[in-house]
């Protein structure tokens, strides 16, 4: 997208997704799922993840037939009805939070299926817990630090020049981006001396800037809609201010 705007665009991964180092969790979770109610998806990831073990296992979709499901937001429910399934709830935004909240009221005494990644915050499971469900809670992938990243960083944020903007996605982008630059060079690299090559961090919404926050590190634009198209919008929006501010 941002490309298609006129953008140079450099990718450089901050996480790398992986089978977990065991998935008998989530075979057992398969092999019982008529014990469930409830199955949630909090990304594509999950979605992948969770079909393609289905599918090693030689099991039939049509076992998730009678589960009402749950997606995080437009892009896992654009994944799960790929899968010829129907999304019965997805929030009004894109968070754990407003999972919780528009399920809490659904799930007392009922037996729900959480599918995600190995290191997720606990929001979900914690608060349907509290509000009567049984949570099961299952790793389809798990997301470690690509270590090839560390050079390409340093060599992008050293070069004349420097990008406008670093976008991150998740949590796990801003601590990834962390652990691969160091704390001090990272907080460096958004320092801004009122030069036209001040680097800018770009959030994709209020979970991931409050990490950005707890690393000391700036959240420069923040997208008011939580998915990939929102934070280019708000990158456009900056961008068109910052235009403005200089005429």
């Amino acid at each position: 997208m941002l490309r298609d705007l006129g953008c140079q665009v450099t990718e450089i991964p901050f996480i790398e997704i992986r089978k977990p180092s065991s998935l008998k969790p989530l075979d057992m979770a398969l092999k019982n799922l008529r014990d469930y109610d409830w199955l949630i998806l909090t990304s594509v990831n999950g979605v992948e993840g969770l079909f393609e073990r289905m599918k090693q296992r030689k099991l039939d979709k049509s076992g998730l037939s009678h589960l009402k499901i749950a997606a995080i937001g437009p892009a896992t429910k654009r994944a799960i009805e790929e899968q010829g399934f129907k999304v019965a709830v997805t929030p009004k935004e894109y968070i754990a939070e407003s999972v919780v909240a528009a399920l809490q009221r659904r799930v007392k005494g009922k037996r729900v299926l959480l599918v995600r990644a190995k290191i997720a915050r606990d929001v979900i499971p914690r608060e349907l817990r509290k509000a009567g469900a049984e949570v099961d809670v299952v790793e389809a992938y798990e997301t470690v630090i690509p270590d090839a990243s560390a050079k390409r960083v340093r060599a992008v944020l050293a070069s004349a020049r420097k990008p406008h903007a670093i976008t991150f996605t998740s949590s796990s982008t801003v601590k990834n981006f962390v652990s691969l630059l160091g704390l001090q060079t990272a907080r460096s690299a958004f320092k801004k001396n009122g030069a036209t090559d001040a680097v800018h961090a770009a959030s994709i919404g209020p979970v991931t800037s409050a990490t950005l926050r707890e690393f000391g590190l700036p959240v420069d634009i923040e997208a008011e809609q939580y998915t990939m198209r929102g934070l280019v919008e708000a990158i456009v929006a900056a961008a068109r201010a910052r235009s403005l501010e200089k005429t």
